[in-house]
């Protein structure tokens, strides 16, 4: 396991375009994660969590602590897309890789843009 862990890292290494991909994934992950964070306050206003057609309300609330949930789902996503490009890489072609690592960022930033839209219209005008 752990020279299979060094083969990988040997061959990421070795791709440069792939290893600076996945850096800026996580880097902005992490910058996004932390501009949500700040962005979430308590409050005894309530949000919206999700819809189901079952059961006698539609609609149903959580609190504000829900809303935390949004900051780790970049970092989760980044990890996990590092992981599996890496994983690529070794057993297909490098070009599966990128298209994965670059599917990564735009992951990311679309679920930035889904959370702070999300954000905006908790926050109390």
């Amino acid at each position: 396991m752990k020279t299979i862990i060094k083969e990988s890292f040997k061959k990421l290494f070795a791709d440069r375009y792939l290893l600076i991909l996945l850096s800026v994934m996580i880097l902005l992950s992490l910058i996004l994660s932390t501009i949500i964070s700040f962005s979430v306050h308590p409050s005894e206003l309530q949000l919206v969590s999700h819809y189901s057609a079952y059961g006698d309300m539609h609609l149903y609330r959580d609190q504000w602590f829900y809303l935390i949930s949004f900051a780790f789902f970049g970092p989760i996503v980044a990890l996990l897309h590092t992981i599996i490009s890496i994983k690529m890489l070794i057993i297909r072609d490098r070009s599966l890789s990128l298209l994965f690592a670059w599917l990564g960022i735009a992951i990311v930033i679309i679920g930035f843009v889904i959370s702070l839209a999300v954000l905006n219209v908790w926050t109390p005008l």
